[in-house]
């Protein structure tokens, strides 16, 4: 599995977006309003596979620190490709000099349990105001 890590310049809503998150639960990655080729905020990262599209990242810096998303195409889940965009969103966060990044599971995620274990396998903790965080390793 050779996978590409790719920084989007002014990101828009489109086809390979709406694919992989246009069914995510409400007040996560997918704008609830977007339209094709409107412009998305924050900074996204695609994650492409022999040219396919097979996960975003999403990471919005404020105050230091940065919250960060991940959805990965649901038939190539468990295949290693969500680490892959977690270890890179760390090395953005680290490469802008960030503290920590974290993660808001909403109450609404239809797989919340399952997320928040995943995230705690992979370092986060949970802060006492809803967020699960993880200290930048700097390499």
């Amino acid at each position: 599995m050779t996978l590409e890590w790719i920084h989007e310049v002014n990101p828009r809503w489109d086809e390979p977006k709406a694919a992989i998150l246009g069914g995510a639960p409400a007040e996560s990655l997918a704008p609830q309003s977007a339209v094709r080729g409107d412009l998305v905020p924050g900074d996204w990262f695609r994650v492409e596979e022999a040219g396919r599209v097979v996960g975003y990242g999403w990471m919005d810096c404020t105050w230091g620190d940065a919250e960060v998303l991940l959805a990965v195409d649901p038939s190539r889940q468990r295949a290693g490709i969500g680490s892959f965009i977690l270890d890179h969103l760390e090395q953005e966060a680290a490469a802008r000099g960030l503290n920590y990044i974290h993660n808001a599971v909403r109450a609404t995620h239809p797989h919340r349990a399952e997320v928040t274990r995943w995230l705690e396998h992979h370092g986060f903790i949970p802060s006492g105001d809803g967020l699960l965080k993880r200290r930048v390793r700097r390499p």
